[in-house]
C-alpha cells in the first residue's frame, strides 16, 4: 500500500510527488502533473463552532429525536423517541433495584442524544431571505 503524507508536507529537495514519485515540473512545483496531488493535499477545514439550528437541536432534544426530526432525520427521531421509553423503563427499573441510582441513567441517555444531534448533519438548509 503505497505511503500517504501529512497536510503541511513540503515538496522535498529532489522535487517529486509524494504521492505517486513522478518529477515535478520546476515551473509549477506545488502539484504534480501525473496525480491529483497539490501542496495542501488532505488538509483539513477549520471545522465551525455550531450554528443556531445546531442549538435549537439540541434543546429540542429535552424530548429525545425532536432535535433529530428537526434536523432532518425523522427516522433517528421516532427511533429515539420509542428509545426514551424504553431507557425510561429500564431506568425504573434499575432504580428499584439499586435504591433510586439507576434514575442518574435517564440523564446520560439525555446528553448522548444532545451530543449526538449537535454534530449531526443538517438536513434542512434555513431559508434564504427573498431579495
Amino acid at each position: 500500500m503505497p505511503t500517504t503524507i501529512d497536510a503541511d508536507s513540503k515538496v522535498t529537495e529532489t522535487r517529486t510527488c509524494p504521492l505517486c514519485g513522478t518529477t515535478l515540473s520546476s515551473d509549477n512545483p506545488n502539484e504534480c502533473p501525473k496525480c491529483d496531488w497539490t501542496i495542501g493535499y488532505r488538509r483539513r477545514l477549520d471545522a465551525s463552532a455550531g450554528s443556531n439550528r445546531d442549538v435549537a437541536a439540541v434543546f429540542l432534544s429535552i424530548v429525545p429525536g425532536l432535535g433529530h426530526i428537526y434536523k432532518g432525520h425523522p427516522l433517528t427521531g421516532a427511533l429515539l423517541m420509542m428509545g426514551g421509553f424504553f431507557a425510561a423503563f429500564a431506568c425504573a427499573l434499575a432504580a428499584a433495584a439499586s435504591a433510586g441510582f439507576g434514575l442518574l441513567l435517564i440523564p446520560l441517555y439525555w446528553a448522548g442524544v444532545m451530543m449526538q444531534v449537535y454534530w449531526l448533519e443538517d438536513r434542512r438548509k434555513p431559508k434564504q431571505p427573498a431579495s
